[in-house]
């Protein structure tokens, strides 16, 4: 039997270890205080102080075995690129606490405030037939039934397949919808500072050491929108698949760490190979692509020789021999 406490046997990992319970501690008592986890997770992740192949482990440590959210696994029956609707419903379910998290086959896990729209942006579009794992909680200082709480699991995933679910009750905190309904109240005026206490201020204030400028943070991983490269030629056949391959290798040659994407009809391309068998792509259909990666570039350069590519002018990518790397970028 193997020893699963070996990682534990070397320094490397017995940090490494110790600082992933450090944070998972620090993240129960924000989380019992109404903390959403996907918040923290996202500020974290962008800071660079968590990596994202810890997220799996700690959404579950936390919210299935500490907490005790219902979760349920969902394949995505639809292609979704717009989560407005989505957004506006789950935002008024001000009972629960709902964290989602996509699992991206190219750019990795994804955990998201569905209540939150700029934690979609990194994800969309969300292809069909992947998957993705919702939990949900009752919210701070509200108690929820685990039939409510598994319903509202279902309901979330009828609103990522498009279906129109209807408000309910059951969903919706009374006490926080009349905490909402009160009038705010205006704050006192407070008295204007004496002179000498305004100059005391003024001293203490240039006399503080300037701070340390905020650290830049990393930047997500996103999906550019699909773009479509219009094929001209009169069938896209083995020369434009070809020179689509120089034009890919020649653009992830010079980007490292982006990615190009391909679709046809809605099905992910996984071998462009597969767009001219049986004479599967004609003249005048369009073939969809993205680019995957912190900060996609130079995308419309990568558009005009796609082009070029899937048109009759595709022997101009084939020159040089067939390891030469084209310098396109």
């Amino acid at each position: 039997m193997d020893n699963q406490l070996n990682v534990l046997a070397r320094k490397a990992g017995f940090n490494s270890a110790l600082r992933h319970f450090k944070v998972v501690t620090e993240y129960v008592g924000r989380v019992s205080k109404g903390a959403n986890l996907a918040d923290i997770l996202n500020e974290y992740l962008d800071s660079g102080r968590v990596s994202r192949h810890q997220v799996k482990p700690i959404v579950t440590a936390l919210l299935v075995d500490k907490f005790d959210y219902v979760y349920k696994s969902h394949n995505l029956g639809r292609i979704v690129d717009d989560v407005s609707a989505i957004t506006e419903t789950v935002s008024k379910w001000s009972k629960l606490d709902i964290v989602c998290v996509f699992h991206h086959p190219h750019t990795g896990v994804f955990v998201i405030n569905p209540k939150r729209d700029d934690h979609w942006e990194g994800a969309l579009p969300l292809g069909k037939d992947e998957l993705f794992v919702v939990y949900v909680g009752a919210a701070r200082g509200e108690e929820v039934k685990p039939g409510v709480l598994r319903e509202a699991a279902d309901d979330f995933a009828s609103l990522m397949d498009g279906a129109r679910v209807r408000g309910k009750k059951a969903y919706v905190s009374e006490r926080r919808s009349a905490i909402e309904s009160q009038p705010a109240t205006p704050p006192r005026p407070s008295a204007a500072p004496s002179a000498e206490k305004s100059s005391t201020a003024t001293e203490s204030v240039s006399a503080a050491p300037a701070q340390a400028a905020p650290s830049v943070p990393k930047r997500r991983a996103r999906m550019t929108a699909r773009i479509p490269v219009l094929v001209s030629n009169e069938l896209f056949h083995n020369g434009n698949v070809e020179a689509w391959k120089k034009i890919i290798e020649s653009y992830k040659g010079k980007y490292d760490g982006l990615d190009v994407l391909i679709w046809y009809e809605n099905e992910r391309i996984n071998d462009i190979n597969a767009l001219f068998k049986w004479g599967k792509v004609k003249h005048g259909t369009p073939i969809m692509i993205s680019v995957v990666g912190d900060d996609p570039k130079d995308v419309s350069k990568l558009r005009r020789y796609l082009y070029e590519g899937a048109s009759p002018r595709f022997e101009a990518f084939l020159h040089g021999g067939a390891d030469r790397t084209l310098e396109l970028f």
